[in-house]
């Protein structure tokens, strides 16, 4: 009776220590898990926080293209006003063909026109440019903020997957508990 009691014993001793080292082994699993979901969670604030940065440039660069805009309109009333003026010239040279003077004077008048009608649509040129290129600059703002979306969905779902192995290893280790439970009684 006394040999069969230290053997029961003794198995009972074997299977505290068997739940002992797989207790351990859960626990370093769950401190290695909750260490990479917090990992995850400080990714997905940074990415968050580049979201917020991308649409704060999103904005300023939606503002840009309205001014270049207004600045196109500015010199197109330029370029009219300037062409009324050029038609001006051309009626006072019409009419003082006689005073040769006037008509070398009219003559410079006309090629600064032309000079500044040629300044005025190289601007307009650049401007479109400048347009064009915006608007290039926004799509490939659009591309990105796209694949920070789907970044952050990976994350949310990589979060989720590891809640979920929290969730089971706690299972697992209420089984093993109720387990041992079982065998002690």
């Amino acid at each position: 009776m006394t040999a069969e009691l230290i053997t029961r014993t003794c198995k009972i001793l074997q299977l505290l220590l068997l739940l002992r080292l797989l207790l351990l082994l859960l626990l370093l699993l769950l401190q290695k898990l909750l260490r990479l979901l917090l990992l995850l969670l400080l990714l997905q604030l940074l990415l968050q926080k580049l979201l917020r940065l991308l649409l704060l440039l999103l904005k300023l660069l939606l503002l840009l293209p309205l001014l270049l805009l207004l600045l196109l309109l500015l010199l197109l009333l330029l370029l009219l006003l300037l062409l009324l003026l050029l038609l001006l010239l051309l009626l006072l040279l019409l009419l003082l063909l006689l005073l040769l003077l006037l008509l070398l004077l009219l003559l410079l008048l006309l090629l600064l026109l032309l000079l500044l009608l040629l300044l005025l649509l190289l601007l307009l040129l650049l401007l479109l440019l400048l347009l064009l290129l915006l608007l290039l600059l926004l799509l490939l703002l659009l591309l990105l903020l796209l694949l920070l979306l789907l970044l952050l969905l990976i994350l949310l779902l990589l979060q989720l997957i590891l809640l979920l192995l929290l969730l089971l290893l706690l299972l697992l280790l209420l089984q093993l508990l109720f387990l041992l439970l079982l065998q002690l009684l």
